[in-house]
C-alpha cells in the first residue's frame, strides 16, 4: 500500500515537473513556458500576494510620472500614495483585467477563469517589479522633477545623463518582457495559441475604449 502511494506521488511529481521557489523566479527568465505551466497546473501562489502589492506600487508610480503628478505635489506625497494606496487598491485593476479576459476568452473557447489569469498576472509582472529599482535610481537622482514634465533636469550634467538614459532603456526592457510573460501565461492558461493569447489581450482594452470614443463622438454631435 505504501508503494502505491509513493508511486502515485512520483507520478504527480513527474506530471507536473516540480519546480522549486528558486527555479519559478530563475527559469522564468529563460523558460517561461514551463513555470507558467507549473503555475497553472498547481496553482502556486508562494509570494502572490506580495508580488500583486509591488506590481500595484509600479502601476502607481508610472501614471504618476504620466500625469506629471510633480507639477502639483511633493516627492513625497507622491512616494506616500504610490506606495501605500498603489499597493494597497493597485490589485484592483489587474483583478477587473483578469476577469474581462476570463469572460472575452469565452469567445476563443479559452478555459481559464479570473482566478487562474489573475495568478498568472502577478509572476507575469515580475520584469515590471524589478524596474522599480531603476524607477528608484531616477527617483534618488532626479527628485521630484521626475514626475514634472521639465525636462531640463536632463541637461545638468553627463553623469545624471547617462543613469537617466541607462536606466530608461532597461525599464523599458523589462516592460516589454512583461508582455511577453503575459502572452505566453496567457496561453499557457487558456489553452490558446499565441495569436489568440494576444487577441485576448487587446479585447478588454477595446471593450473600455470603443464605448468612450463612442460617447464622446455622440457627444461631439449633439
Amino acid at each position: 500500500m505504501e508503494t502505491k502511494i509513493t508511486e502515485n506521488r512520483f507520478e504527480e511529481f513527474e506530471k507536473y515537473n516540480i519546480l522549486s521557489d528558486k527555479d519559478v523566479f530563475t527559469k522564468i527568465w529563460t523558460d517561461p513556458r514551463k513555470v507558467f505551466r507549473f503555475i497553472n497546473e498547481t496553482r502556486y501562489e508562494k509570494y502572490f500576494y506580495l508580488l500583486m502589492f509591488l506590481a500595484g506600487v509600479s502601476s502607481a508610480f508610472e501614471r504618476a510620472s504620466s500625469k506629471n503628478m510633480g507639477d502639483n505635489s511633493s516627492l513625497f506625497s507622491i512616494v506616500f500614495g504610490c506606495v501605500i494606496l498603489g499597493g494597497a487598491l493597485g490589485w484592483i485593476s489587474y483583478y477587473i483585467y483578469a476577469a474581462l479576459m476570463s469572460w472575452s476568452g469565452k469567445w476563443l473557447n479559452g478555459v481559464g477563469n479570473t482566478s487562474s489569469i489573475f495568478r498568472m498576472m502577478a509572476y507575469a509582472m515580475i520584469p515590471s517589479i524589478l524596474g522599480l529599482f531603476f524607477l528608484f535610481l531616477q527617483i534618488a537622482v532626479y527628485g521630484v522633477d521626475y514626475f514634472t514634465d521639465f525636462a531640463g533636469y536632463l541637461e545638468t550634467n553627463l553623469v545624471t545623463n547617462i543613469v537617466f538614459w541607462i536606466s530608461f532603456v532597461i525599464q523599458m526592457l523589462l516592460s516589454l518582457t512583461t508582455l511577453v510573460f503575459m502572452v505566453i501565461g496567457l496561453s499557457e492558461v487558456q489553452k490558446f495559441s499565441i495569436g489568440k493569447a494576444i487577441l485576448n489581450l487587446i479585447l478588454p482594452v477595446l471593450f473600455i475604449v470603443v464605448p468612450i470614443v463612442l460617447i464622446v463622438a455622440i457627444s461631439a454631435v449633439f
